[in-house]
């Protein structure tokens, strides 16, 4: 992916360590609310994406892919050490998974987002990518917060039985199963992830429970998204983005 330009922001593939290591930090950042680096085993395995500020060089957005040949991989994923995966080996398309996206809590431009999802595009049609997945995150591991989200996710959102993931983690939220409430849709869409809202509106869809992440206080569902599945609107406004 070469360098891609919006506006104020451009998205760039990492090439040094030095830049690995300022999306580290840039993690932790954001996930933590404190100085240091966010790393793990996966990092050298991963093609890492920077947005910056094209006036001031800051970074602002990072995230990591990692690339998967088909189904078979699957649990070699980040993902896979708290879903299980096994209903997904099936899937004979390429695959990547998107991790670790974060953005700079001192900055608010609707405009990162755009430019993050317009580099993700330019990444899934240069190598053909047929799914999309990772792990989508709510900020803490009060649930309650969430209530009117997942009951939205219960009601629209839950994967396809054939590509269902199970539970695995010794601690979640089975949203799915356990939440009797009728979703107050404003408030779910207040509640939502920026990252998942951007999923969902694409067709994307999530595991039936939530993963309390008390390492990176959150909660997670799994996320995916079909490629084929993305409205042909969406497709050509994400293609026009990237071009």
């Amino acid at each position: 992916m070469a360098g891609l330009m919006k506006a104020r922001y451009v998205a760039v593939v990492a090439r040094t360590q030095n830049e690995i290591i300022a999306a580290q930090r840039l993690r932790h950042l954001a996930f933590k609310g404190c100085d240091g680096l966010d790393a793990d085993g996966f990092d050298d395995l991963c093609t890492h994406i920077l947005v910056k500020d094209r006036k001031t060089d800051q970074l602002v957005c990072c995230f990591r892919f990692l690339p998967l040949n088909s189904g078979s991989d699957i649990a070699k994923s980040y993902s896979a050490q708290y879903y299980e995966l096994s209903a997904l080996q099936d899937f004979e398309g390429t695959m990547v998974e998107m991790g670790r996206f974060c953005i700079h809590p001192d900055v608010q431009d609707p405009d990162i987002l755009r430019v993050a999802w317009a580099a993700m595009t330019a990444y899934v049609d240069d190598n053909n990518v047929e799914l999309l997945f990772g792990c989508s995150s709510f900020k803490g591991t009060d649930a309650k917060e969430y209530f009117d989200a997942f009951a939205m996710l219960r009601d629209r959102h839950i994967a396809p039985k054939r590509w269902l993931p199970r539970v695995k983690a010794p601690n979640v939220f089975r949203f799915a199963s356990r939440l009797r409430r009728k979703p107050d849709l404003k408030q779910a869409q207040l509640r939502m992830p920026p990252l998942l809202r951007t999923y969902l509106m694409m067709g994307g869809w999530v595991s039936d429970h939530a993963v309390v992440d008390e390492h990176m206080n959150t909660l997670h569902v799994f996320t995916g998204l079909e490629i084929k599945a993305i409205p042909p609107a969406r497709k050509r406004l994400l293609r026009a983005m990237s071009a």
